[in-house]
């Protein structure tokens, strides 16, 4: 596909605005309109919502989202090349994309956008994983987003829906599956990039709970998961020794077995252990 509207293709775009990918930048820019359209399918029915994309670079994504029916495309870019290669877009989608010149970890979207709200970005690889556990860990639950169509290297996006017993299982997993629903909608090629990364990439669509899983406190169980998984090859007994000298006893309460490693326990068993933790600590 060379176009989905009258705009030049990205190649092009590219190259008028001069525009070569900058590593410190963890760019990475993906081309082909097809994907691109296909990436905005994966995060559903756009129409009527607003969309928060990081990191629009030459705008590939951008414009599939505009095409794909998006109410209004805020689009927070910091490298301020971009810029008039976005004014472009903008000026052909009259009303319904802001460009926003700035830092994405320092943006405000609730100060720009209008619920429904979706959050669908090609992720710039060096800042990814810090904005996902941002969206997940808002001061109140739920969130100001509905969904989270994301793109992440393949070792990324497979930690987010790993189950319990892979090797890729850990706090991530925890975090997400927790408060939300994720799984993996497409996988790219490094050769579909420019310039190809020396990763496989995939698309994880998450969609939020209404409330998490499981109950617990979140900080007692943040605790319990950076434990446990910061000490992973060691038996849950050692690596929690941390928490309490009861530990051995609550966790079979929770029914673990203390000789059991982190990576064996499911999310229902480390919420559970969060609750009689704070049983313990006299937290109500």
């Amino acid at each position: 596909m060379t176009a989905i509207d009258g705009l030049p293709p990205l190649r092009a775009v590219i190259a008028a605005h001069d525009l070569q990918a900058r590593k410190a930048l963890g760019q990475n820019f993906l081309l082909d309109l097809n994907l691109t359209a296909k990436i905005a399918r994966a995060a559903g029915d756009l129409s009527g919502a607003d969309v928060l994309e990081i990191g629009p670079g030459p705008g590939g994504l951008t414009r599939g989202l505009l095409a794909e029916g998006a109410r209004r495309v805020v689009a927070v870019e910091k490298d301020a090349r971009c810029l008039p290669a976005l004014a472009e877009i903008a000026a052909a989608y009259p009303g319904r994309l802001e460009v926003i010149h700035g830092d994405a970890l320092a943006f405000d979207a609730a100060a720009h956008l209008q619920s429904p709200i979706h959050i669908v970005a090609n992720l710039p690889y060096n800042v990814g994983t810090e904005l996902l556990v941002r969206w997940l860990t808002p001061a109140v639950w739920p969130p100001f987003w509905q969904s989270l169509t994301l793109m992440f290297q393949k070792e990324v996006a497979e930690r987010i829906v790993a189950r319990p017993g892979s090797s890729a299982y850990g706090r991530l997993a925890l975090l997400v599956q927790w408060r939300a629903e994720a799984r993996i909608v497409l996988r790219l090629p490094p050769e579909a990039f420019t310039p190809a990364p020396k990763v496989h990439s995939a698309v994880v669509h998450i969609t939020r709970r209404a409330e998490p899983l499981y109950p617990a406190n979140p900080v007692t169980l943040g605790q319990i998961t950076t434990a446990a998984f910061g000490q992973r090859r060691k038996m849950l007994r050692s690596s929690l020794r941390g928490l309490g000298p009861d530990i051995e006893q609550q966790l079979l309460a929770a029914d673990i077995e203390p000789t059991a490693r982190a990576e064996e326990i499911s999310l229902e068993k480390f919420c559970a252990l969060a609750r009689i933790v704070e049983t313990g600590r006299g937290i109500s």
